[in-house]
């Protein structure tokens, strides 16, 4: 297998700071990669994504977990459409666990753990949910509330015991770790800053993320994601198919 992949030290292409649990979106285009990195330590960010072309295809978590025989990602995993194709792969991960099985916070559940604090009153202290930030980005495209899936939540690890039950784990990612998503096709990617709806984190607190978006070279048949899980494999062609038709 391929090693994982360093990035070039040239500039990026774009950058941008999420403070406040911020919210971004825009579409990503095959042959680029999105490091998103943590500043301050403990942080969360929910991810979605959609292909740029085709919105109703996108990320979908069963299919991930159950092609390659998990229940969190890491380098060298992908995410897969529902299509059967590969929207996205890890290919650089200093963290080691991402959730997949737990959502985001709602208006409700920030209410109750943290009390409220509107936009008029705090201004940018206000306090968001994760539901509401991504459907602020979606209707952006044109998307709304039909279009929520089970999001990613990058940075954070949730155990399961063997009744089922899950446990936030503290502290899991440390001020300057990264994750690299290269887009194996162009891509609407949303996400948001919020907190984990499992952060026992009395406090509300949303970390600052740094977002840079890199020129990639495309991967090759020994790429380390692509052999990574036979599913993965497949995926690629599948990815690969739908590229070469569309020219």
């Amino acid at each position: 297998m391929d090693p994982i992949i360093n990035l070039a030290p040239e500039a990026p292409l774009y950058t941008r700071t999420l403070t406040h649990a911020g919210m971004w979106s825009g579409v990503v285009s095959r042959g680029k990669t999105l490091r998103l990195t943590d500043r301050e330590g403990g942080a969360n960010v929910g991810l979605l994504l959609y292909n740029a072309a085709v919105p109703g295809e996108r990320y979908n978590m069963p299919d991930t977990l159950k092609g390659q025989h998990i229940f969190y990602l890491r380098q060298p995993y992908c995410l897969h459409s529902d299509m059967g194709r590969v929207l996205a792969s890890l290919t650089a991960d200093t963290v080691g666990w991402h959730d997949t099985v737990c959502g985001g916070s709602d208006a409700g559940l920030v209410a109750e753990k943290y009390g409220v604090k509107n936009y008029q009153t705090a201004r940018n202290d206000w306090f968001r949910n994760a539901r509401d930030c991504f459907l602020i980005e979606l209707a952006k495209w044109g998307l709304g509330e039909r279009d929520l899936v089970p999001n990613v939540n990058l940075f954070s690890k949730v155990t399961a015991d063997d009744a089922g039950r899950l446990t936030f784990v503290p502290g899991h990612s440390k001020p300057g770790d990264h994750v690299d998503l290269r887009l194996e096709m162009d891509t609407l990617v949303v996400l948001n800053a919020c907190q984990h709806p499992l952060d026992p984190d009395p406090q509300y607190h949303p970390r600052e993320i740094r977002l840079e978006v890199f020129r990639t070279a495309p991967p090759g048949p020994e790429d380390a994601c692509r052999r990574s899980r036979p599913e993965n494999e497949r995926a690629f062609k599948n990815t690969e198919e739908y590229h070469a038709l569309r020219g």
